[in-house]
This record gives C-alpha cells, structure tokens and sequence, in this order.
C-alpha cells in the first residue's frame, strides 16, 4: 500500500473508533434504553415517551409529567408529588421492585 492509502485507511480507522466509543460510552450509550441497569428500564415499560411510577406502577408520559427526581444518574417520572415524595424518603425500596402495587391511588389527585 502507497503512504496515501495507509493515511486514509488510519483516518477512517480513528473516526470509526471514534464512532464506537461515543456510541458505547458516551452520549450514545443512552439510545436503546438502560435495560442493562438493574430494575430500571425493564422490558415491561411503557415504550415512547412513557415509563413506569416506581413508587405505584402507572404509566407516565415523561413528557407531560411534573413530578420527576433524579437518583444515582437516573431521572424518575411520577404520576403525582405524593408519589415523588414517597419515593425521595426512601428510593431503594421501590427500586428493588418490592413495594409494586402496595401504593393505593385513592389519597391523592391526579391533575
């Protein structure tokens, strides 16, 4: 191979891997979902703009939803500020999937 050649083969190369990191770790790793992070982003959840109220299991659409917090790098949508509060008191316990559906809707409003 002539000098030209190997120099445009090493500029495509760096772009590609380039490409590949930003696409792995970077801003791009955030594309298909966090499935791979535990009890977030299950494959049960909503798809779209929609996800799941940890705290009672409703469906939010994330781009309607004035009730969010942010927990270990990740940012939770709520059906309602009762939910949210709940959830900031004690973020684990409904993480881990245990306290799914103890949550009644009946003490709060839903506006």
């Amino acid at each position: 191979m002539d000098p030209e050649s190997l120099k445009s083969l090493g500029t495509l190369l760096f772009w590609g891997v380039l490409f590949y990191l930003m696409m792995r770790f970077g801003c791009g790793s955030h594309i298909g979902g966090h499935g791979h992070h535990g009890g977030h982003g299950k494959n049960d959840e909503p798809a779209g703009g929609a996800t799941k109220d940890p705290v009672c299991g409703m469906t939010v659409d994330t781009e309607k939803s004035t009730a969010a917090s942010a927990y270990r790098g990740n940012t939770y949508h709520f059906c309602s500020t009762s939910c949210r509060e709940k959830f900031e008191q004690a973020p684990e316990q409904y993480l881990g999937g245990a306290a799914q559906g103890e949550h009644q809707h009946g003490g709060h409003h839903h506006g």
